[in-house]
């Protein structure tokens, strides 16, 4: 193996490790909004929001690692598509952390307020948008386009579970107006959390175009 084709080796696992790096962050970044939603704990929501800023430093790094090897190796086929998908997958994961400290900044909001009783299973939400995110960077560690179209079958849930929210939290508002500006930073909150299901589904369209070559994005028939 020439020194050459040995070093394009290195860069593309330093892409990979980069992007897991990234994507670890993120994964906590949502488990930390969740916690720090239940547990009504305004420090844990500051530490989502000061976290941000060294995963938008890890994006801006992964993308010009991906624009030097293209430029120095100028790669084919499986290689092209591993670096071109990083390079998609990277501004999602950086949009996921986003909403993760829209969510922080809710709760921070939420927490000048009195407590709101249970009024929806907000967690259950919160944690399926996660497990999208936790899946589909094991479909991409792995090239599994199977188990990524199985991540993206879970988004109709995710987006079914956001509107019952919506409904059940418009007609408590409507049954107490005192509410009214609690219940909606919580159906801020519900939007978040959907979105993060679709940042999850579009790195697995990412994800499936590598492993086959085929762009599934905004086709019926996945």
């Amino acid at each position: 193996m020439s020194d050459t084709h040995h070093n394009f080796e290195r860069q593309l696992e330093s892409i990979s490790t980069k992007l897991l790096r990234m994507g670890g962050m993120v994964e906590e970044a949502i488990g930390k909004s969740i916690r720090a939603l239940i547990d009504r704990d305004s420090n844990l929501a500051d530490e989502v929001i000061r976290g941000d800023a060294e995963i938008d430093r890890l994006e801006l790094e992964l993308d010009d690692l991906c624009m030097e090897v293209l430029a120095r190796n100028q790669p084919l086929a499986r290689d092209l598509r591993f670096i071109t998908t990083a390079m998609k997958i990277t501004p999602d994961l950086e949009r996921v952390a986003d909403h993760a400290v829209n969510v922080g900044e809710r709760v921070r909001e939420l927490n000048d307020e009195p407590a709101l009783p249970a009024l929806v299973d907000m967690p259950l939400l919160a944690e399926r948008a996660q497990e999208m995110v936790r899946l589909a960077l094991d479909a991409f560690v792995r090239r599994d386009s199977r188990a990524a179209r199985t991540v993206i079958e879970m988004d109709d849930e995710v987006d079914a579970r956001m509107e019952q929210t919506f409904r059940v939290l418009l007609a408590h508002m409507m049954e107490n107006p005192e509410i009214v500006s609690r219940a909606l930073r919580l159906t801020f909150i519900a939007k978040y959390f959907e979105r993060i299901a679709d940042q999850a589904t579009n790195i697995c369209e990412q994800v499936v175009f590598m492993a086959e070559a085929r762009v599934i994005k905004h086709s019926p028939h996945r």
